[in-house]
């Protein structure tokens, strides 16, 4: 029998000073059986750095052929992908064919894999953002199945608040911008 997804009930107090985005999204999403927890925290920070009102999350990792999160246009065509992790090249050249714009957040240790995979990819479409992996773990560590954040951006880093508890991560852009067009 297969495990099924596991449910959170998530509240977010985005606050973005760079874009003038205020929102306060509740919603409900599903982690795979074989999420882990860095990466469930990394879809919900990719959610709060580009939040839209028509970004959604797409069944990523039980369905290659959908993004961990998208925003569609009104006929169906993807304005924006977001992946999480560190896809390899051809998976990065297959999303960025069928989007106008594709952006990644990568978590974890990256090093080799900035220096075989990141540095061989030339996307037009394509930004690269790169969470620091210990406050990242940090953050994710422990999270309840009832999760209630404030995250608050800031030029070029996430300040999040959980229970009281205030984390800071610094980003690091290692291509493109979070504003591209």
């Amino acid at each position: 029998m297969a495990l099924s997804a596991t449910p959170y009930k998530v509240e977010l107090n985005i606050t973005d000073l760079d874009r003038d985005v205020y929102a306060n999204p509740r919603f409900t999403m599903a982690r795979h059986p074989s999420e882990t927890e860095d990466r469930l925290a990394s879809r919900l920070l990719a959610l709060a750095l580009w939040y839209d009102e028509s970004l959604s999350f797409g069944r990523g990792l039980s369905n290659v052929e959908e993004a961990a999160l998208w925003q569609k246009t009104l006929d169906g065509r993807i304005a924006h992908w977001i992946e999480v992790g560190q896809p390899d090249a051809d998976r990065l050249t297959w999303c960025s064919r069928r989007c106008e714009r594709l952006s990644l957040m990568v978590y974890g240790e990256r090093r080799v894999w900035e220096s075989k995979v990141l540095a061989g990819v030339s996307l037009d479409n394509l930004s690269v953002v790169a969470l620091p992996p210990k406050e990242l773990s940090e953050l994710a560590a422990g999270m309840s199945r009832s999760l209630d954040w404030t995250v608050m951006i800031s030029g070029d880093t996430l300040f999040v608040t959980v229970d009281e508890e205030q984390h800071e991560l610094p980003l690091t852009w290692l291509k493109g911008e979070r504003h591209q067009r």
